[in-house]
């Protein structure tokens, strides 16, 4: 009789337990509900995962030949001091889900993303961020090269209402960027949700406002192609995309973090007077002249007038001093001279008998050889012939910006 019982017990549980299973299967969600564009078709017909690593590397190789390209073209120079406006859409059009989960999360996150990149690219420029909401633009931050700040500003004010209005903010903006130095670079960068724009008047004489300031404008849409977005960028010699999804907009808007090529006749060259303060002593007590507070211990003292400062680079709010450090100019330099693009190792070139000793790549010494005894996808320095793997490549391209295999030769 007892055992009877026990097997009783021990069966419902097992039902209960199958029932569970059951209900927990039928309300799961997916993360990735287009999973089918993870797959391709192969030779034989079958479905097989895409090489997304590959494709990424293609894709990089292509925008970096091409910028390699403009730049032997023509007569350029770039940029290293930019004063960047980021103009956000924050109407009602940016709380559509067809961006998951929505186009304001989707903007916010890559724009976070965006500023880091940036003052990493650009450690002597400065940023600044501006909203469109119910026909009105907002100023949310003023030019700074604090990225922490404008990132905790922009996440405090993250609601969508009303209509947008490019000419509001193309005005707010103008007013801004005209009393810009002539050295800096004056650049805008608005991503727009909506379909249209409200505005008070005449938005082509704005646009021919901002071509006269030389304001370089450039917008990237989250919804379809609108004409005076296109020829506000053609006017003001800007880039306009619009985003397929949420990780061709993350590839667009980065594509704007290095400086963009200026041409020669419009770009003037200036001598500019920068300080290089010093940290100030432990245990001091100053006003500073950033926030206007007493803080001990902290921040940089202006060499020309002994201002405090809490961060660089930054221009000293009594005197004007450009207030920079060694380090930033130092990582200024990787773009005036850039590396050259590496050379793709074709598969007769492996063959080689010199390429059949060197089985690793140069950079981080793990293997090029696939399962099979075959040799991966791999690179070529032009000047030092070390290989890379494509990991390193692009890590050498965008973060390092020197070759290790040039640097060992000039060591040596």
């Amino acid at each position: 009789m007892t055992n009877n019982i026990a097997e009783k017990r021990r069966q419902q549980e097992e039902d209960e337990e199958e029932d569970g299973d059951l209900d927990g299967w039928g309300e799961r969600n997916y993360s990735d509900e287009r999973s089918w564009e993870a797959l391709q078709e192969d030779e034989s017909g079958l479905l097989r995962p895409l090489d997304n690593k590959a494709m990424y590397h293609a894709q990089y190789r292509r925008r970096l030949r091409s910028l390699s390209t403009a730049s032997n073209s023509q007569r350029i120079q770039k940029g290293l001091i930019r004063f960047l406006y980021i103009v956000l859409d924050l109407s009602r059009a940016a709380s559509v889900m067809d961006f998951r989960p929505s186009r304001m999360a989707v903007v916010a996150q890559n724009v976070e993303a965006f500023i880091r990149e940036f003052f990493d690219q650009n450690p002597l420029s400065q940023i600044a961020l501006v909203t469109i909401k119910d026909g009105v633009a907002y100023s949310l931050t003023e030019l700074g090269g604090s990225p922490e700040s404008h990132i905790k500003a922009l996440m405090a004010k993250l609601e969508c209402s009303g209509d947008s209005s490019l000419q509001n903010a193309l005005e707010l903006v103008h007013e801004y960027l005209d009393k810009i130095p002539s050295y800096g670079n004056r650049e805008v960068l608005i991503l727009y949700s909506a379909l249209t724009t409200c505005d008070p008047g005449d938005i082509m004489e704005t646009i021919q406002k901002c071509k006269k300031s030389k304001m370089r404008c450039s917008v990237i849409g989250l919804s379809a192609e609108m004409f005076i977005c296109k020829h506000l960028c053609q006017e003001t010699g800007g880039l306009y995309s619009v985003a397929l999804d949420e990780s061709h907009f993350k590839e667009l808007i980065l594509e704007h973090a290095p400086p963009p090529p200026a041409i020669a006749e419009f770009a003037i060259a200036n001598l500019i007077k920068m300080g290089f303060p010093q940290r100030a002593a432990e245990g001091s007590i100053s006003i500073c002249s950033c926030h206007k507070e007493s803080k001990v211990g902290e921040g940089y003292i202006c060499p020309r007038c002994k201002a405090r400062v809490c961060e660089l680079p930054t221009e000293c709010r009594i005197c004007g001093l450009t207030l920079v450090s060694s380090p930033h100019l130092a990582r200024s330099y990787h773009h005036l001279f850039p590396i050259a693009p590496f050379d793709e190792v074709k598969p007769s070139r492996q063959n080689e008998p010199h390429r059949r000793s060197q089985k690793t790549c140069f950079g981080c010494q793990q293997s090029l050889v696939n399962p099979g005894n075959k040799l991966s996808l791999q690179v070529a320095c032009p000047k030092c012939k070390q290989y890379f793997c494509l990991d390193c490549d692009i890590y050498i391209h965008e973060s390092l910006h020197n070759c290790p295999g040039c640097e060992s030769l000039r060591a040596s």
